[in-house]
Protein backbone atom coordinates (compact mmCIF):
# COMPACT_ATOMS: atom_id res chain seq x y z
CA UNK A 1 0.00 0.00 0.00
CA UNK A 2 1.53 3.56 -0.78
CA UNK A 3 0.70 6.28 1.15
CA UNK A 4 2.24 10.10 1.20
CA UNK A 5 3.60 10.56 5.17
CA UNK A 6 2.22 14.07 6.55
CA UNK A 7 5.15 14.15 9.39
CA UNK A 8 8.76 12.38 10.03
CA UNK A 9 8.55 9.12 10.98
CA UNK A 10 11.27 7.22 12.25
CA UNK A 11 12.66 4.24 10.29
CA UNK A 12 10.00 4.96 7.82
CA UNK A 13 10.42 8.42 5.97
CA UNK A 14 10.44 11.68 6.15
CA UNK A 15 7.32 14.54 5.88
CA UNK A 16 5.71 14.09 1.88
CA UNK A 17 7.86 10.89 1.32
CA UNK A 18 5.48 8.29 -0.94
CA UNK A 19 6.14 4.98 1.14
CA UNK A 20 5.54 1.68 0.73
CA UNK A 21 3.61 -0.07 4.19
CA UNK A 22 1.89 -2.97 4.86
CA UNK A 23 -1.95 -2.27 4.39
CA UNK A 24 -3.06 -3.01 8.19
CA UNK A 25 0.12 -0.39 9.34
CA UNK A 26 -1.45 2.19 7.03
CA UNK A 27 -5.60 1.84 7.39
CA UNK A 28 -5.18 0.62 11.20
CA UNK A 29 -2.48 3.44 12.45
CA UNK A 30 -1.23 5.76 10.19
CA UNK A 31 -4.30 6.89 8.66
CA UNK A 32 -6.38 7.15 11.30
CA UNK A 33 -3.95 8.73 13.30
CA UNK A 34 -3.33 11.99 10.52
CA UNK A 35 0.20 10.73 10.24
CA UNK A 36 -0.10 9.98 6.30
CA UNK A 37 -3.26 10.01 3.43
CA UNK A 38 -3.61 7.15 0.90
CA UNK A 39 -1.11 8.06 -2.25
CA UNK A 40 -3.81 8.58 -5.46
CA UNK A 41 -3.34 10.43 -8.33
CA UNK A 42 -4.71 13.15 -6.85
CA UNK A 43 -2.68 13.35 -3.79
CA UNK A 44 0.37 12.74 -5.61
CA UNK A 45 -0.42 15.64 -7.60
CA UNK A 46 -1.30 17.97 -5.06
CA UNK A 47 2.08 16.97 -2.88
CA UNK A 48 4.11 17.36 -5.92
CA UNK A 49 2.32 21.37 -6.13
CA UNK A 50 3.20 21.68 -2.43
CA UNK A 51 6.60 20.28 -3.24
CA UNK A 52 7.35 22.93 -5.68
CA UNK A 53 5.81 25.63 -3.62
CA UNK A 54 8.14 24.55 -0.57
CA UNK A 55 11.44 23.99 -2.58
CA UNK A 56 12.69 27.58 -1.38
CA UNK A 57 11.90 27.25 2.05
CA UNK A 58 13.50 23.43 2.16
CA UNK A 59 17.13 25.67 0.95
CA UNK A 60 16.77 27.34 3.87
CA UNK A 61 16.19 24.37 6.70
CA UNK A 62 19.38 22.73 4.78
CA UNK A 63 21.40 25.95 5.04
CA UNK A 64 20.43 26.01 8.72
CA UNK A 65 21.09 22.73 9.48
CA UNK A 66 24.41 22.77 7.76
CA UNK A 67 25.27 25.86 9.98
CA UNK A 68 23.95 23.73 13.18
CA UNK A 69 26.47 21.22 12.09
CA UNK A 70 29.39 23.84 11.98
CA UNK A 71 28.45 25.18 15.17
CA UNK A 72 28.52 22.13 16.66
CA UNK A 73 31.92 21.16 14.95
CA UNK A 74 33.56 18.81 17.35
CA UNK A 75 31.79 19.46 20.33
CA UNK A 76 32.70 16.96 22.85
CA UNK A 77 29.71 17.52 25.72
CA UNK A 78 30.32 16.22 29.12
CA UNK A 79 27.35 14.41 30.67
CA UNK A 80 27.57 14.32 34.54
CA UNK A 81 25.40 11.53 36.30
CA UNK A 82 25.53 9.35 39.67
CA UNK A 83 27.68 6.41 39.30
CA UNK A 84 27.89 3.28 41.35
CA UNK A 85 31.40 2.29 42.80
CA UNK A 86 32.32 0.02 39.34
CA UNK A 87 31.73 3.07 37.08
CA UNK A 88 28.20 1.96 36.31
CA UNK A 89 25.83 4.39 35.98
CA UNK A 90 22.41 4.60 38.06
CA UNK A 91 19.97 4.21 35.38
CA UNK A 92 20.63 5.48 31.48
CA UNK A 93 21.44 7.99 29.29
CA UNK A 94 18.38 9.07 27.37
CA UNK A 95 18.11 11.75 24.42
CA UNK A 96 16.68 13.88 27.19
CA UNK A 97 19.84 14.07 29.09
CA UNK A 98 21.95 14.83 26.17
CA UNK A 99 19.38 16.88 24.85
CA UNK A 100 19.72 19.14 28.47
CA UNK A 101 23.27 18.84 28.27
CA UNK A 102 23.48 20.25 24.72
CA UNK A 103 21.08 23.32 25.36
CA UNK A 104 23.49 23.99 28.39
CA UNK A 105 27.37 23.64 26.90
CA UNK A 106 26.16 25.31 23.25
CA UNK A 107 23.01 26.98 23.96
CA UNK A 108 21.50 24.89 20.89
CA UNK A 109 17.98 23.72 21.56
CA UNK A 110 17.47 20.27 19.89
CA UNK A 111 14.41 17.93 19.53
CA UNK A 112 15.24 15.20 21.39
CA UNK A 113 13.71 13.00 18.58
CA UNK A 114 16.10 14.17 16.31
CA UNK A 115 18.86 12.57 18.53
CA UNK A 116 19.37 8.58 17.45
CA UNK A 117 20.57 6.49 19.75
CA UNK A 118 21.87 3.15 18.61
CA UNK A 119 22.05 1.08 22.03
CA UNK A 120 21.39 2.03 26.01
CA UNK A 121 24.53 3.64 27.48
CA UNK A 122 25.14 2.68 31.21
CA UNK A 123 28.42 3.08 31.99
CA UNK A 124 31.00 5.97 32.31
CA UNK A 125 32.80 6.63 29.15
CA UNK A 126 33.34 8.57 25.91
CA UNK A 127 30.48 7.86 23.55
CA UNK A 128 29.75 8.73 19.72
CA UNK A 129 25.42 9.64 18.56
CA UNK A 130 23.83 10.56 15.70
CA UNK A 131 22.03 13.80 14.98
CA UNK A 132 19.35 14.17 12.65
CA UNK A 133 19.59 17.44 11.85
CA UNK A 134 17.39 17.29 8.48
CA UNK A 135 17.05 14.33 6.16
CA UNK A 136 20.17 15.63 4.29
CA UNK A 137 22.38 17.05 6.92
CA UNK A 138 22.84 14.36 9.72
CA UNK A 139 26.05 15.15 12.22
CA UNK A 140 28.03 12.92 14.90
CA UNK A 141 28.11 14.19 18.15
CA UNK A 142 30.98 13.33 20.67
CA UNK A 143 30.15 12.96 24.35
CA UNK A 144 31.44 11.65 27.66
CA UNK A 145 29.40 10.05 30.36
CA UNK A 146 31.49 11.49 33.68
CA UNK A 147 30.18 10.90 37.65
CA UNK A 148 29.19 13.87 39.74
Amino acid sequence: MEIILKEDIKRLGYKNDIVDVKPGYGRNFLIPQGKAIIANDTNKKILAENIKQAAHKAEKAIEDAKALAEKLGDTVLEVRTKVGENGKIFGSITPLLLQDALKTATGVELDRKKIDFSNSIKEVGEYKVELDLHKTVKHTLNFKVVAE
